[in-house]
């Protein structure tokens, strides 16, 4: 069956699968606070936003923050101001992210193909490892993977059943909305080389005269979308005219864009680095590979350019992201739900495969007798070092047992699901089990984690040392501290060298030392502070924190030369 059009049926089966997906990924919401890396530092930033009413310029405490766009920050500020509960908005631009590319992948393989397609290519997405981890976390790729989602449908709805004018610019304009997210949002733009390449080769793509005014309505709306933040940002900035808002315009339009992937300055990574990504953390939906790989040369060979088109384009941003020396796994999200596209049609015939029914089978069940192995261990006192390691850096103490007891349940849930389903629906056996460990991710590990990844029980800690009254300063700090203080913190600058911040912090707590603390990182009190007279307030995201008075000041010292950005240059 080769027909867009659907049925009642085919109309309930997707809604029932948003529905599902909604709750799957929903999972969790509001158990939380933000966690490093990322998640702090745009979730301060949409509150600062909030708190201030500057939402152009995006701040990180006292100082501008440029190295981002700031549309996720936009969206978290304002879903915000709907649902007023921060451990829930700063989940839900990343949610609507997500449930948006599902539909949107749904959509161009009912187009393309049919509505069965549509649901499987949608399918295959949400069983990726990487997009339910990604979607479950206030990041800016699931933003990006979205607006590029949204540009790659306007795009082929255009090139390959068009042609379709409304379609292509708003194709065109989202792939500026993707910009204005990350920068990297002109990517999708890229659909235009295997489109290009169908066309003058003779494919079945669309082919237009008398068109180029419509053709170039396309970059004036790729253009308007990111003159909706360019413009107003420009003129505000000049506006202002101090040289920190100089060097704003000047790090986030040069330094963060074509020069941070020209020279590329953290991240490194060889070049063959997202083999193993879309090979391992594509699971399940990678196993398709295997059996859509000859049936995309069997279609090439054919001149189907609706295989052509999306895995040329997947193609493409693979090779545009090897080529820099900084590489992460997230890079490549934009390219997940094309791969599903590409896959979804040959899914159907695989699925009736013995192999892939037999590896997906021996995947559950392997899965399921190591996690209940070391869950079991663990429990027995004997858990694998690796494990301990973790457990040691995020100073768990006594909530190891109930992660130890996840680990077993999730296990025995694979290895039940296998023996249930057995062979013969193996993959329903391993989507059981990945199923089954990403809710107790989001409804059992997450809530017991939350207070050493997100900080909340060492700040927590801070406002029962330093009472309701005191005031509270922050040296060496990062994103989390302030964001998870429960008063209005000082902080003295966040790129600051160290010494630089201390000295400021000192100066500030002599203006009135009996009600100012400071809380500062471990590696950065060198022997200016007096440990005896300091308090240890405790170990969180793998680091150290103190509080002291000025009474633990050791007289006419003066901080030597650290390190800058709290003297920890490691990442959370």
């Amino acid at each position: 069956m080769n027909s867009s059009v659907s049925t009642a049926a085919d109309r309930r089966h997707f809604w029932l699968f948003m529905l599902f997906a909604l709750l799957f990924l929903a999972a969790g919401i509001g158990l939380r606070d933000p966690w490093p890396s990322d998640e702090p530092r745009y979730a301060l930033a949409a509150r600062q936003m909030v708190e201030s009413g500057d939402w152009l310029f995006p701040h990180r405490g006292t100082a501008l923050y440029a190295d981002k766009p700031p549309m996720l920050m936009w969206m978290q500020a304002a879903t915000f101001e709907v649902v007023r509960n921060w451990r829930i908005a700063f989940l839900l631009p990343s949610l609507l992210a997500g449930l948006m590319t599902l539909a949107l992948t749904y959509d161009i393989g009912r187009r393309l193909w049919n509505p069965r397609v549509g649901l499987f290519a949608a399918g295959a997405l949400l069983s990726v490892f990487q997009f339910v981890y990604q979607v479950k976390r206030a990041q800016i790729d699931p933003l990006v993977m979205g607006w590029i989602t949204l540009a790659n449908w306007g795009l082929l709805l255009h090139f390959l059943r068009g042609p379709n004018w409304r379609a292509y610019w708003l194709g065109c304009f989202a792939a500026g909305l993707g910009v204005i997210t990350k920068g990297v949002g002109f990517l999708a733009l890229l659909m235009f080389a295997p489109y290009l390449f169908a066309r003058l080769r003779g494919w079945e793509v669309t082919r237009t005269s008398h068109a180029t005014l419509r053709w170039l309505g396309g970059a004036l709306a790729f253009l308007a979308a990111i003159a909706l933040w360019l413009v107003p940002m420009l003129l505000a900035a000049h506006a202002r005219g101090t040289p920190e808002y100089a060097a704003y315009v000047h790090d986030i339009l040069l330094h963060q864009t074509a020069q941070r992937y020209a020279q590329s300055w953290d991240h490194g990574q060889p070049v063959w680095y997202y083999l193993p990504i879309v090979t391992l953390a594509w699971l399940p939906m990678s196993l398709g590979y295997i059996g859509a790989a000859p049936r995309w040369v069997r279609d090439l060979k054919a001149r189907d350019a609706r295989i052509l088109l999306p895995l040329g384009w997947a193609a493409l941003l693979l090779l545009f992201f090897s080529i820099p020396h900084g590489k992460r796994d997230m890079y490549l999200m934009p390219a997940m739900p094309m791969v599903a596209l590409a896959v979804a049609p040959y899914l159907q015939e695989m699925l009736a495969a013995r192999w892939l029914r037999t590896t997906a089978f021996a995947m559950a069940l392997l899965f399921g007798i190591v996690l209940a192995t070391f869950g079991l261990l663990a429990l027995s006192g004997y858990p694998p070092r690796a494990i301990e390691r973790l457990v040691e850096q995020r100073d768990m103490g006594d909530l190891t047992n109930k992660l130890w007891y996840m680990l077993a349940a999730v296990g025995a849930v694979f290895v039940a699901a296998a023996l249930w389903f057995r062979t013969r629906r193996g993959v329903h056996a391993l989507l059981a089990g990945i199923g089954a460990l990403w809710l107790a991710w989001s409804v059992w590990a997450c809530p017991l984690l939350n207070d050493s990844s997100s900080s909340a029980g060492v700040m927590r800690k801070v406002a029962g040392i330093i009472g309701p009254d005191a005031e509270l300063g922050m040296v060496a700090w990062k994103e989390q501290n302030l964001l998870m203080a429960d008063r209005p913190a000082r902080d003295f600058g966040f790129s600051r060298p160290v010494p630089q911040q201390f000295a400021d912090a000192v100066r500030w707590q002599a203006l009135s030392p009996k009600t100012r603390w400071i809380f500062i990182l471990d590696t950065a009190i060198g022997d200016c502070v007096d440990r005896a007279r300091a308090t240890p307030i405790g170990h969180a995201n793998r680091r150290d924190w103190w509080l002291f008075r000025a009474d633990a000041l050791v007289p006419g010292c003066v901080p030597s030369a650290q390190a800058p950005n709290g003297g920890d240059p490691g990442a959370d």
